[in-house]
């Protein structure tokens, strides 16, 4: 692990249990997938409280998955503001000049 403030490299031992057959390569990938799904599910949940969504009939729930996705990746990739995804969610729902620059960036990403 390196740490950029002290601009130390330590070493870290992780002992894991499977009952697959697979090298440390696959492993480790295997590892890093699961913790990237965990990651997102994460932000998805203290950004956008989806955890705690009441919207449970017929194809609402998938829709507003997709769309809080969309609305993750906009924050993601935007440059124009330095602020957490819940701070660009807010000024997003609060400043039309900045939903209209994220969204106009969305479009240029095809």
């Amino acid at each position: 692990v390196h740490d950029k403030l002290a601009g130390t490299d330590t070493t870290e031992t992780r002992w894991y249990i499977s009952s697959l057959d697979q090298n440390a390569e696959q492993a480790l990938n295997a590892v890093r997938s699961h913790w990237q799904v965990e990651s997102m599910h994460w932000m998805l949940d203290m950004t956008f409280r989806e955890d705690e969504s009441r919207i449970r009939k017929k194809q609402g729930p998938l829709v507003f998955n997709v769309m809080r996705k969309i609305a993750m990746a906009l924050f993601k990739q935007d440059t124009t503001k330095s602020a957490s995804m819940a701070r660009k969610k807010k000024m997003a729902g609060l400043d039309d000049d900045y939903r209209s620059t994220l969204l106009e960036s969305g479009i240029k990403m095809r």
